[in-house]
């Protein structure tokens, strides 16, 4: 077991808040992503590397690896190496100090606690003690960044988070089927009823993807990605000073990376003295 390796399932901005601070903290990380990510905020997003190879996000970058040698050789030179690996197959080769499940998905795609000594999970899906050893809250609010060492986090309400008086309006999810085709760009100020982007389906028709509110356009998937309908695919920020906000990691994000980081320790802490005592 290397006491330096995190690995982080999960690449999109919840996760990047993780995977930042347990970087800055001195840990090497490995982020485990699909061959398809679907991130919204993908300028917040390592798993963009998928794509592009390589991502840097506020002076850290993040290097696509082929292999678990190339991962711990893009450590060692002092980046976040990821792999494309959704059924964490690295743990057949080495044993992480821990790993975090930060996937988001809302539900537990396969995460257990025999898979390293520290096991953290974040979100609903999970229950602490059984799944992993500390779950955290991911739900907007007071209890944001809360460790459950016992039973689970907030169920998943379906209904985003209020961000200066907008909460399900601020999310776009697809009508349709089909392949989405961008016309704005994450940053871009849209006024209600622009048309941000267009969903061509298999007949060859456009659906136009309109924007709910005026705002900033904080988060829209990848140009040519396809979707389902109900996929969500854009968010918008009613505040449109906060122009950086689209290029940072979110108060969110970095909310949660915090809690991971202390969670981590505070096991690692609690293991020592149990050993201690024996």
């Amino acid at each position: 077991m290397d006491k330096k390796t995190v690995i982080v399932r999960g690449g999109g901005d919840l996760a990047t808040g993780v995977i930042y601070v347990l970087f800055k903290a001195g840990f090497k990380v490995i982020s485990l992503e699909t061959e398809m990510p679907s991130a919204i905020r993908r300028t917040v997003s390592f798993c963009e590397a998928v794509y592009e190879g390589s991502s840097e996000i506020e002076g850290i970058k993040c290097v696509l690896c082929s292999d678990v040698n190339e991962a711990l050789s893009e450590n060692e030179k002092g980046n976040v190496a990821m792999l494309n690996d959704k059924a964490c197959d690295i743990l057949e080769h080495i044993r992480p100090y821990a790993l975090v499940d930060a996937i988001l998905a809302k539900k537990n795609l396969g995460t257990n606690r025999d898979m390293a000594d520290i096991v953290i999970a974040l979100g609903p899906g999970f229950e602490a003690g059984r799944d992993a050893d500390i779950v955290i809250e991911t739900m907007r609010g007071h209890n944001l960044g809360r460790m459950y060492e016992t039973g689970s986090a907030i169920p998943n309400t379906g209904v985003p988070g209020l961000i200066a008086g907008h909460s399900s309006d601020r999310v776009i999810h697809a009508e349709h089927k089909g392949i989405l085709y961008n016309r704005a760009a994450i940053g871009d100020v849209v006024k209600e009823g622009d048309t941000i982007a267009v969903i061509r389906d298999e007949s060859g028709m456009e659906h136009p993807v309109r924007a709910t509110f005026t705002g900033l356009l904080r988060g829209l998937i990848r140009d040519g990605y396809p979707v389902t309908a109900g996929f969500k695919i854009a968010d918008i920020d009613a505040r449109t000073e906060e122009h950086d906000n689209c290029f940072t990691i979110s108060d969110k994000a970095r909310s949660l990376g915090g809690s991971v980081l202390c969670a981590i320790m505070y096991l690692a802490n609690k293991k020592t003295i149990n050993r201690e005592e024996e």
